[in-house]
């Protein structure tokens, strides 16, 4: 009895965090990923987190994932997470059409996904710009941001 209540209770934490895309708060290109993430969306069924913020480096460190280098986006799915391509393969079929089509990209063995992923991640600064400081949700997106209370 006491086992299957800590398997609910395990259950509900993974499940709460379903749906959770941590991203580099300072990355232009990261910024413009979560921008188009937010536009197509319809359901509303993602929550996003700088991985600056209290929220994003507390999922970091529960995935065992570095808190201080960002290399890659994280996606949080029913308690496992997901980074580089797999990430936004993951992210595009939750979308919809149309860009739940460019999941057949999971045909593409992972590494020679996860090398371009890692050349663009590597070079996005200087290819795309950088903030000085963690960007901030609109006040019509804020809603969509996972904070520090929740």
């Amino acid at each position: 009895m006491a086992n299957q209540t800590a398997q609910r209770m395990r259950y509900a934490a993974d499940n709460a965090y379903s749906g959770v895309i941590v991203f580099d708060g300072v990355c232009r290109l990261c910024n413009g990923w979560t921008r188009f993430v937010i536009r197509y969306d319809r359901q509303k069924q993602f929550r996003l987190a700088p991985a600056q913020s209290p929220a994003g480096q507390a999922l970091l460190r529960r995935f065992e994932r570095p808190t201080t280098d960002f290399d890659s986006i994280l996606y949080v799915e029913h308690g496992r997470a997901y980074d580089k391509s797999d990430a936004v393969l993951r992210i595009l079929r939750r979308l919809g059409l149309p860009w739940s089509l460019l999941y057949v990209g999971r045909l593409c063995p992972r590494i020679l996904r996860d090398a371009l992923y890692d050349l663009v991640a590597r070079h996005r600064y200087r290819l795309f710009g950088r903030y000085d400081y963690c960007t901030l949700a609109t006040p019509d997106h804020d809603r969509r941001f996972l904070h520090d209370t929740d």
